[in-house]
């Protein structure tokens, strides 16, 4: 059976009994901050395991994409050494939400196994966990397996989670014995050899496990089955190995033929050291790419934080396998196709993304290119260091040296070192890395919230009164040097990238400044200037900076209605990865590889504008007694964002500004109603790291200055246009043909564009979209203009060097003679240095035997130009690079090139005609 065969039969058994073909989640759990990639089929049934959602279904059948390179099921060093781990795989699963149990699901996996797919039924075992006295009885009840064949095993082995928390229960394993008499025993069953492997896994959840490892049963009883397809594939087409089969070998054979090295396949002492090391190399690159491919495709992007930077550790790694089969430009990007080719039929995104997927591998390779080959060369000077010291490990400080500098995640170190039989003091980088972690906190703003907090009432959260109040009545609870604690504030904390806010506390006619807001868990830490005195345990007026706060949310709101304007003209594989919300400005950072262009930005612009033309109500419930758990919020807005790696509570604020546009998971302040932002500007748009770029945007009175910058800007803009013309002008009256009848028009167009330089501002709108009007009048006149000078100047050039050339006769008949040769010397008026070179050819090539020295003066600068005869070179006394270096001395420049021509400059101009006169000494000299 192709695997095409295998995955269309087991979709169809289930969907025979009762079981709706549902399509696989993404990889990419965007919907799930809690994990960063789908590493189970389960995934994406969370809600119904955990009773707050539910399906038209009750049972299920699926193929699921699934990464699986970090936290507890961490496949990556076993990939491409061993037949049956990898990164990216398929996993096979049929459900049951509430419906059939552990009866129906043994029953129907042996019919399947061992009736329609003909599997032996006496190298077929089954695992259960150690007290699931049922699942061991119905074993041997509902099926023919030998009873001798079903084990008992503990957590480690019978007990399946998805994470540290949430649905979980007893498992019921199926292993199938690939030894080649079938000999295996009890004693290989789950001991990690490739002779007796797991195909199938049952799982029953029937519990949810809260943060403190208590097991709490669910609502209903479910069955969550998974099947390695990669596994199955080998098993059914009678392969050792999962990469033998027609899921890897299209890929391996692209490699193959992509490094001119051969693939052996075979993975036992009968392949040499050297093959074997190209196979491991080609079956992890093939690996790799999937996982890349896959998750890239999903909307994810290589980065240096979360899923990012695993996914950026797996291209590297990928990378560094290239190097072992002798490629070291990008190649991985050009395998994407041939997976395409492959699997696009079940996996159609693949195909739909693939221009961008390998755009971004392609740019990865590219940064990571340079940096790989001198790190390796690094690597085997550590390697040497390590063998004079007879040591057996790497120390921390060159193992984060590699990371540093050349971008070497630790685990590519620990492979290569591994390789050598080494190990590597992890301990010693670890404290390396943390250093410079502190370095970097220490570079920024006071105190992290736990050195302030040190000796402060911790135990009573702060209540934030800052949604609804600026102004509130509060009581001093702790004071620790320039840090104080309140019951309550209305000074929001720090968070979420909106800085903390600053104002005052009046009590007992003083005032003391509020510097800025912190948060340590639930208490709210304020930074202060001046004399607290006596005020402990005393009541005072808080007061936030009100103005200063009202900009903060206008531009936070302006912050929620750009990320989803985002989305929608570059694409919903965007997602923030960092953001600072400031009273002057808006930051975003996300995940995207490509500029955006001028014309993006102003589409994006002109939404979120629009949005805040519609004065639309900005809503959110801000007594936090009414906040809803996550579930609840995915429940009730499908599109609501939440980001990887936020820590969110048990229960979630949402901000929502019109539901069919922008749904946050949000704690930040914001304006009521989306008119309170005036109005939306970029400032700018760049790189801030590969696959990651950043806009900063103003709202409001700091667009209304930015748009007067803009304007200073277009008028100096417009007087260069001015300038432009009048060069234009200048070059026509000196001999420029270029038809030019549309100057005319084009000196009208500048004199309305000064003209309609804006003098007030009452209407953003109307002067921003005045002013990029102008501007883009103004810079299609430019260009058109500076096109119109290139030709003339060109012109021009030719019209003067065919004047000179005409009068080269004249300047050799002037010539002086030295020892029998021809020296020509003369300052001319030419246009750059091309035209003076182009003059001392014609010299040289009519001069005979001789030396010609030509000089000009062109925008102040002194262009000097000396060529030497071929018969004077050959004599080996005279060359133009030394001569023209000794006149240009004297005009204070420098130069120099071929024997038989060479250039220099100089500063001074006014000292040219001495240095023309002084050239028949410095030839004379180098005569002698």
């Amino acid at each position: 059976m192709t695997s095409r065969e295998i995955r269309n039969s087991f979709l169809s058994f289930f969907k025979e009994h009762g079981h709706a073909v549902v399509p696989s989640a993404p990889v990419i759990p965007q919907d799930d901050p809690t994990l960063l990639f789908t590493n189970a089929g389960m995934n994406q049934f969370k809600d119904v395991f955990l009773g707050t959602g539910k399906r038209s279904y009750l049972r299920a059948v699926d193929t699921q994409k699934c990464i699986r390179v970090s936290g507890k099921h961490n496949d990556l060093e076993e990939v491409g050494r061993d037949t049956y781990h990898h990164t990216f795989f398929e996993m096979l699963g049929n459900w049951s939400f509430g419906d059939y149990y552990k009866k129906e699901a043994i029953a129907w996996a042996w019919e399947l196994l061992t009736d329609v797919w003909q599997l032996p039924k006496d190298r077929l075992w089954a695992t259960v966990y150690k007290d699931d006295e049922e699942a061991e009885k119905l074993w041997k009840e509902v099926t023919d397996i030998n009873p001798a064949h079903v084990l008992r095993f503990d957590e480690k082995d019978n007990f399946w989670e998805m994470g540290e928390t949430g649905p979980c229960g007893p498992c019921s394993e199926i292993h199938i014995d690939r030894t080649p008499g079938g000999t295996a025993t009890a004693s290989m069953v789950n001991a990690g050899t490739a002779d007796v492997i797991e195909i199938w896994n049952l799982v029953f959840i029937q519990y949810d496990r809260d943060q403190s490892g208590k097991l709490h049963p669910l609502p209903a009883k479910h069955v969550d089955t998974g099947m390695g397809f990669e596994r199955l594939c080998a098993v059914l087409q009678k392969k050792l190995s999962n990469y033998d089969t027609d899921v890897f070998i299209p890929i391996i054979n692209a490699i193959s033929s992509m490094a001119g090295k051969p693939y052996d396949g075979r993975m036992n002492d009968a392949v040499p050291r050297g093959q074997m090391e190209l196979d491991t190399a080609m079956r992890v690159i093939a690996d790799h790419v999937r996982t890349l491919t896959f998750a890239i495709g999903d909307g994810a992007i290589p980065s240096n934080e979360g899923r990012g930077y695993v996914l950026r550790r797996i291209l590297r790694r990928a990378a560094r396998f290239g190097r072992n089969l002798g490629m070291h430009e990008p190649f991985i990007y050009r395998l994407v196709p041939t997976l395409v080719e492959h699997m696009s039929y079940i996996f159609p995104e693949i195909e739909d993304k693939q221009e961008h997927i390998q755009r971004v591998i392609k740019g990865e390779e590219e940064g990571f290119s340079a940096t790989l080959d001198r790190g390796l060369e690094v690597f085997e000077e550590v390697w040497d260091k390590v063998k004079v010291q007879k040591s057996k490990v790497i120390q921390g400080e060159d193992a984060f040296r590699l990371y540093d500098t050349f971008g070497f995640p630790l685990d590519l170190t620990e492979l290569m070192a591994k390789e050598r039989n080494l190990g590597v003091d992890v301990k010693g980088f670890n404290t390396l890395l943390e250093e410079q972690r502190n370095r970097s906190r220490g570079s920024g703003k006071g105190q992290t919230p736990a050195v302030i907090m040190t000796g402060m009432k911790k135990d009573t959260p702060t209540i934030f009164t800052g949604y609804e109040h600026m102004e509130d009545r509060s009581v001093i609870t702790g004071v620790s040097g320039d840090y104080l604690t309140l019951d309550r504030t209305p000074f929001y904390a720090e968070s979420g990238g909106q800085i903390g806010d600053t104002g005052s506390l009046d009590f007992q006619n003083r005032k003391i400044q509020i510097l800025d807001t912190v948060k340590d868990g639930g208490i709210i830490v304020h930074r202060f200037e001046g004399e607290v005195g006596d005020a402990f345990a005393k009541q005072v007026t808080a007061k936030v900076d009100g103005e200063r706060r009202t900009a903060i949310m206008r531009n936070h709101t302006a912050t929620h209605l750009v990320h989803e304007a985002l989305r929608r003209i570059l694409g919903t594989h965007l997602h923030q990865s960092g953001s600072l919300v400031a009273h002057d400005h808006l930051r975003f950072d996300f995940n995207h590889f490509e500029k955006v262009s001028p014309e993006q930005l102003q589409s994006i612009e002109e939404m979120v504008n629009e949005k805040i033309a519609e004065g639309i109500d900005v809503v959110a419930i801000n007594d936090p007694s009414q906040w809803i758990t996550i579930e609840q919020a995915k429940k009730k807005w499908p599109n609501v964002k939440m980001f990887f790696g936020e820590k969110y509570g048990e229960k979630v604020r949402v901000v929502e500004i019109d539901p069919r546009f922008s749904v946050e998971l949000c704690g930040g302040t914001h304006v009521k109603n989306t008119s309170e932002i005036g109005y939306f500007r970029f400032r700018s748009e760049g790189s801030v790291a590969s696959g990651t770029r950043r806009i900063e945007a103003v709202t409001a009175d700091h667009a209304l200055e930015l748009l007067k910058l803009r304007d200073k800007e277009f008028g100096e803009r417009l007087e260069y246009a001015f300038a432009q013309l009048e060069e234009v002008m200048r070059l026509r009256q000196a001999g420029g043909k270029k038809e030019t009848e549309n100057l005319d028009q084009s000196l009208n167009t500048l004199k309305r564009s000064r003209n309609a330089l804006p003098e007030r501002f009452s209407s953003f709108t109307g002067a921003f979209r005045s002013q990029d009007d102008n501007r883009r009048i103004l810079e299609d006149i430019v260009l058109r203009l500076a096109d119109i000078r290139k030709d003339m100047e060109k012109e021009v050039s030719r019209s003067r060097l065919q004047s000179f050339k005409s009068d080269v006769e004249e300047l050799i008949k002037k010539s002086v003679t030295i020892n029998g040769l021809k020296l020509v010397t003369a300052q001319l008026s030419v246009g750059s240095m091309e035209e003076l070179q182009s003059l001392g050819d014609t010299v040289r090539t009519r001069l005979g035997s001789g030396v010609g020295l030509l000089a000009s003066v062109t925008d102040a600068k002194v262009l000097l130009v000396c060529v030497v005869t071929d018969d004077l070179v050959a004599a080996g006394k005279l060359q133009a690079g030394r001569i023209v270096g000794a006149v240009a001395k004297l005009v204070g420049g420098g130069g120099g090139g071929r024997p038989h021509m060479a250039t220099a400059g100089g500063k001074d101009a006014s000292r040219l005609p001495d240095a023309l006169r002084s050239v028949e000494s410095i030839v004379r000299t180098f005569l002698h």
